[in-house]
């Protein structure tokens, strides 16, 4: 017996991954650091930090993120991406693929600070995953291949850290490849990112030979050996009485110089200190001084520190993490300048959704003032809702360690919040949201609620059914719930036919979709054939009249709606406009302006060709006559009838998504690729050369990019990787147009 009660505690503090190859790995949990985790965390906000891995794809994050958590002694095995038995990339779909598909968040300790982590997706299929886990983080870590240097998807995650201004550490990963080239890559990132890299450490050896690294803010030499798990490593200073680091230590001292520098021209305080203090000798400058400085840099994002390693060879992993402690902010140093408006009170922002069997919707939530307590109501300013909260969770990837209480500036897990979404802010009572609100108007602004995150518009669709009809509710269910954990995946009702058209940012994105409808939900559905999400637009100028002249019931309804609609000038922000002349705006009431301006917003939906929505359209309403008792409902109405007909006299365009595609190929294998981009209508922009390989950079129309990766493989035996990202709309020619349009009538 009681060898059985000691198999049970064992298996209950292990945490069991199965392996897409049949492995089994026990990944312990030690229990002391779980006990750390359920205590309050320090109210010392200084002390958090609450950070993103993000990078392109396979650059390894994960990897990387892996080795923070076995450092800090929060795992006691290393996984592996490759074996799929990493701490999160917990979902099967994951674990299969090899890829992060959805952020998640891991909370561990380091060298006294909590830190608080979200390791996000590098696919562009999943970029709004990225985007709201950066939305509520205050710094991130940019990790490169050091052989490749800035990537596409680089490109669009680290914008998504400059909207944000969140401030960023650069790590070099991969030092170990034989291609990794330094220089290489710091150039990459002045020129790609715009951004102005902060050299802190110099790597000892190259390729394979590669084994540590030099840290130019203290001379320290740090090696690992080859064959251990990197847990412990060499730091000593350089001599120069050895003959094979006399070498380095010139190198490294022209480094330090370099960046001594470079951080004076960037720091005014620390400039000042040279000036000052060590004009003549900058060997001198302390350490201390020079770290502090590198921390004013990053935290007003003049410079971005850089550092190297190898994750996968457990080399430059600590001193990443003391970076991000050293150079990242802390909470209380992020400006928020809508928390004036709650002062100590509560006040926290959902920013991801997850559906669990038992528990129901587990909410993240990111604390910006005041406490989040356990057994308690909150309320939801944007659904103006008040809801009780059960339990309070302290997220470990798919582990979670329950708590009472949680401070600002940490991220927290709750259960019982069954109306918050993505984007809602949650305070503690109604009254307090009520005092913000009035504080907010007293200062010109409408509402209290923090912004949440943009949702982009999907570009693939296709149609799911159930097996039988009698899943039809259980599919409804299931859509439901993946809706609120993704909002930007979209399901709407075909009007013509009543099928169920799901909506997604890409093949991937869909697949993976069906497949967890599949395995979580157990409902074996049918994916129609894959369709891309056109646009239309008009062509020319057009006028129109509408009269509606209706009887309800014993009140008639009778309004006159004159409108002209004309080409947009093709810019985002005003692509879709409503427009009143002065004569009609001072004649109609708000509540008249609104019902028209919401029945041309109902015409942009469906546009006259294909009934794709409408882009670059600019409406004026000219004249609005209503009589007495006419009701708002029949304004929209007519408005509505009245754009219909000026649309189909303006003639339709139809406009095609075009992805901007990078594909890194080697030169033998360059004629093939360029030939195949030519018959899928594919337009090169530049060809440059990356060590041995070249980089085509293309747009493609999305239409044409469908089973590219087959074929891709088939022509380059596999050779060669590529990335897909959403550029723009274009209006097809003529005979393209033609062509779907008789495919759509079902004529082809």
């Amino acid at each position: 017996m009681m060898i059985w009660v000691k198999y049970f505690l064992v298996l209950r503090r292990c945490r069991w991954t199965a392996s897409r190859f049949g492995k089994r790995n026990y990944s312990f949990i030690p229990g002391d650091d779980v006990k750390s985790l359920r205590s309050v965390p320090s109210p010392d906000v200084s002390k958090i930090r609450n950070i993103g891995i993000m990078a392109h794809i396979d650059a390894g994050k994960t990897t990387t993120t892996e080795r923070m958590l076995y450092y800090s002694g929060y795992t006691r095995a290393l996984g592996d991406v490759d074996d799929g038995d990493t701490v999160t990339d917990f979902m099967a779909q994951e674990r299969e693929r090899g890829i992060t598909i959805q952020s998640a968040a891991v909370t561990f300790d380091w060298k006294g600070h909590r830190i608080n982590l979200i390791d996000t997706p590098g696919h562009v299929d999943f970029t709004l995953e990225v985007e709201r886990a950066l939305r509520v983080l205050d710094g991130a870590v940019a990790v490169f291949d050091a052989s490749a240097g800035v990537e596409a998807q680089t490109v669009t995650v680290w914008r998504q850290a400059e909207k944000h201004h969140v401030p960023c550490v650069c790590f070099l990963n991969k030092m170990d490849k034989p291609a990794a080239n330094l220089s290489f890559s710091l150039e990459s990132i002045r020129q790609k990112l715009k951004a102005n890299p902060v050299l802190l450490q110099i790597p000892v050896g190259s390729g394979r030979n590669f084994f540590g690294v030099v840290d130019l803010l203290t001379n320290q030499r740090l090696t690992w050996k080859p064959t251990d798990d990197g847990r412990s490593f060499e730091s000593r200073p350089l001599s120069e009485s050895k003959q094979e680091e006399a070498e380095l230590l010139r190198e490294v001292r022209q480094a330090r110089t370099a960046l001594i520098e470079q951080v004076a021209d960037l720091d005014d305080e620390f400039a000042e200190l040279l000036l000052t203090d060590f004009s003549d000798n900058f060997d001198a400058v302390p350490s201390i001084k020079l770290r502090e400085a590198v921390r004013r840099v990053t935290l007003t994002r003049k410079g971005v520190p850089v550092l190297c390693g190898s994750s996968l060879r457990n080399k430059g992993v600590q001193p990443l993490l003391d970076a991000i402690t050293d150079f990242l902010p802390a909470p209380d140093e992020r400006s928020h300048d809508l928390l004036r408006w709650y002062k100590d009170d509560l006040c926290a922002l959902a920013f991801k959704v997850l559906h669990d069997k038992q528990r129901g919707p587990l909410v993240f939530l990111r604390i910006y003032s005041g406490t989040l307590k356990a057994q308690t109501a909150v309320h939801n300013i944007n659904r103006n809702t008040t809801e009780r909260m059960s339990r309070l969770l302290v997220p470990f990837a798919d582990q979670h360690v329950e708590i009472p209480s949680m401070t600002a500036g940490n991220i927290a897990l709750t259960v019982g919040l069954k109306q918050t979404v993505t984007g809602d802010t949650i305070v503690s009572s109604k009254a307090s949201a009520a005092g913000a609100i009035r504080r907010a108007e007293a200062e010109g602004r409408k509402g209290a609620a923090l912004s949440g995150v943009e949702v982009p518009d999907p570009v693939f669709f296709c149609t799911i059914e159930p097996p039988t009809m009698a899943k039809q509710d259980d599919l409804e269910n299931a859509l439901n719930n993946l809706q609120r954990e993704d909002p930007s995946l979209k399901v709407r009702i075909d009007p013509d036919s009543g099928q169920t058209i799901l909506c997604g940012m890409g093949e991937l994105h869909i697949e993976i979709i069906h497949d967890r409808i599949r395995r979580e939900y157990g409902i074996q559905t049918h994916l129609g054939p894959l369709q891309v999400a056109y646009r239309e637009t008009i062509l020319h100028e057009a006028s129109a009249t509408e009269t509606l002249d209706r009887s309800v019931g014993e009140r008639r309804h009778v309004v006159t709606v004159e409108l002209v609609v004309r080409p947009g000038d093709r810019q985002p922000a005003g692509s879709l406009r409503v427009e009143f002349i002065k004569e009609v705006a001072a004649t109609l009431s708000e509540d008249m302006r609104e019902a028209v301006a919401n029945g041309v917003h109902s015409s942009y939906l469906q546009g006259p060709l294909l009934g794709y929505p409408l882009q670059d359209v600019s409406t004026q309403i000219q004249r609005v006559h209503t009589e007495a008792g006419t009701s708002p409902a029949m304004v929209s109405a007519c408005v509505s009838r009245c754009m219909l007909k000026a649309l189909r006299l303006a003639g339709g365009q139809v406009l095609e998504p075009v992805m901007s595609m990078e594909v890194t190929v080697d030169e033998e294998h360059l004629g093939a690729v360029l030939g195949d981009l030519a018959q899928r209508r594919g337009t090169v922009r530049d060809i440059q050369s990356r060590h041995e390989d070249k980089v085509l950079l293309a747009s493609v129309p999305l239409a044409e990019t469908r089973g590219y990766s087959t074929a891709m493989r088939t022509l380059t035996s596999g050779k060669a990787t590529f990335s897909l990202e959403l550029d723009t709309y274009v209006a097809m020619n003529t005979q393209e147009q033609n062509t779907l349009l008789k495919r759509m009538a079902g004529l082809l």
